[in-house]
């Protein structure tokens, strides 16, 4: 392991290369999950509200509670209610 100015130049190389890694695989499952709406979109289906739907599935309940009561009352503010 060489080091230049301090730094573990192996080391560093190590994490760069894991992280680019990573980020090829995480390109890859943007893909996939491009391709899976896509399907859903020509089996008709509405492929924004299903984005909604994953999004809200990932809060926590109470999160998304109290989301759903502030959305309402802003709503009720703005006489679309």
């Amino acid at each position: 392991m060489s080091d230049v100015g301090g730094i573990a130049s192996d080391r560093l190389r190590s994490f760069i290369e894991r992280v680019e890694r990573l980020e090829e695989e995480k390109k890859a499952l943007l893909e996939d999950i491009k391709e899976v709406f896509s399907e859903a979109k020509s089996a008709g289906f509405d492929v924004k509200i299903m984005r909604q739907i994953v999004r809200l599935r990932k809060m926590d309940a109470s999160d998304r509670a109290e989301m759903e009561s502030i959305l309402e009352l802003y709503l009720q503010a703005l006489g679309m209610e």
